[in-house]
């Protein structure tokens, strides 16, 4: 059941993508149907990424307190009505409003799917859970590409919000079922941790978990920012490949970041019995990975720039999963998705910043060529920094504690 209940998480993020994502696979037909530029688009992540940043937070804080089955039940409801009133934007203001209001109503899915997770799976097997989360998103990312692309073409790209909003009336009454007879269920409130009063989230937020955690991700978020919101433009722009050919080129990168996201996951699980101190060095391949993004202005067709964007994802997705179960793993189970909210917040914040200046210099050098070296090179202070930040790795972390009462009958390891 655990592992069904991760699924459903999984599915629940895809959901979310697939309603965040719409826009960047059919962001050239609304810039042309719409009249705007590159770096008024680019406004348009960050207005889903401030709603984010500050929504995420008081996000968390209220699904340790509901639960993650209502909490992200009643999330999806709300921000499905939204996305599809992305149909009815007519101007650049309109549609600036409705994604702040979509990133508002997002703001309790990775809380939510991260609490999921913790509760569900047992000692070393929240790792790869965390790595089968985080695919929800290029899911999704894929879903949108193929099913927006598809509806643009065929009715315009109106129709397009419409119908990948309605994706999210099929996951509710599953995700409903599958979690019903689940810790998820039921209030239990030693398993939810003390109320966060502010001088807790004052500790949490400031402790070196978290910290480190929040200058990793923040450094390594907009290379997915990028591969996720600007290639379809970068194709046909770039490499000047018609609007409807190019489904199949924005499936590699989100496929890539999967493949990266589960096998990080694997490869740490199969270590947990270490020290932590030992993920180190997959931080440090996953880094490298992330990297390549600064060599795709050297590609010499458009294939090898996707399948660098595609190494980049994959290495990104690498950076997410580690920082995450390391993080995850130290924090108190009660304080789950509240660590998750400020993680989220911290990803919002980088792309406030990171995606007008890409529009920007797109706008401004008429290449792609400076924003992709940028991001490329960003990444690398980021998880050095995390690398070498001193968390204490000799000592037993949360989830070794939990795991010696709830999780020790189900662990084959005896954790």
């Amino acid at each position: 059941m655990g592992w069904l209940v991760a699924i459903a998480a999984t599915l629940g993020m895809s959901v979310s993508y697939v309603d965040r994502q719409t826009l960047a696979a059919i962001g050239p037909s609304v810039r042309e149907g719409l009249g705007i530029d590159h770096a008024q688009f680019g406004w348009f992540v960050s207005a889903f990424s401030m709603a984010y940043l500050v929504g995420a937070p008081i996000a968390g804080i209220v699904v340790d307190r509901l639960g993650a089955r209502r909490g992200f039940a009643i999330a999806v409801v709300v921000w499905s009505i939204i996305a599809g009133l992305h149909a009815v934007a007519s101007s650049f203001a309109m549609l600036f409003l409705l994604r702040i209001l979509l990133g508002t109503a997002e703001a309790p899915s990775f809380p939510a799917a991260a609490q999921s997770i913790r509760r569900a799976l047992p000692g070393a097997s929240k790792t790869i859970g965390y790595g089968l989360v985080f695919t929800g998103s290029s899911l999704g990312a894929i879903i949108a590409a193929k099913l927006a692309i598809g509806l643009d073409a065929a009715f315009g790209f109106r129709f397009a919000f419409l119908g990948t909003a309605l994706i999210g009336t099929g996951w509710i009454p599953f995700w409903l079922i599958v979690t019903r007879n689940t810790d998820l269920a039921r209030s239990d409130p030693e398993k939810k941790g003390e109320p966060m009063n502010p001088r807790a989230w004052v500790g949490l937020v400031t402790s070196a978990p978290v910290l480190r955690a929040i200058v990793a991700v923040i450094g390594s978020a907009p290379i997915l920012m990028f591969v996720l919101n600007f290639t379809s433009q970068y194709l046909v722009e770039t490499w000047k490949l018609p609007k409807s050919g190019i489904a199949t080129e924005l499936v590699v990168p989100p496929l890539l970041f999967d493949i990266g996201a589960i096998g990080f996951g694997f490869l740490a699980s199969r270590r947990e019995h270490r020290p932590r101190a030992t993920h180190r060095d997959l931080m440090l391949v996953a880094m490298l990975l992330a990297s390549v993004l600064a060599l795709a202005p050297l590609a010499k067709s458009s294939n090898v720039a996707v399948m660098i964007f595609g190494a980049a994802a994959a290495g990104g997705g690498g950076v997410y999963v580690l920082v995450t179960a390391d993080m995850l793993g130290r924090v108190p189970l009660g304080q789950t998705s509240s660590a998750g909210g400020m993680t989220a917040a911290a990803q919002s914040l980088s792309l406030i910043i990171a995606s007008p200046l890409v529009g920007w210099s797109i706008d401004r050098t008429h290449s792609y060529t400076t924003a992709l070296v940028v991001l490329g090179v960003a990444v690398i202070p980021a998880v050095l920094a995390f690398v070498a930040w001193p968390v204490g790795d000799g000592t037993k972390p949360p989830d070794d504690v939990e795991s010696a009462h709830a999780d020790a009958p189900h662990d084959a390891q005896g954790r």
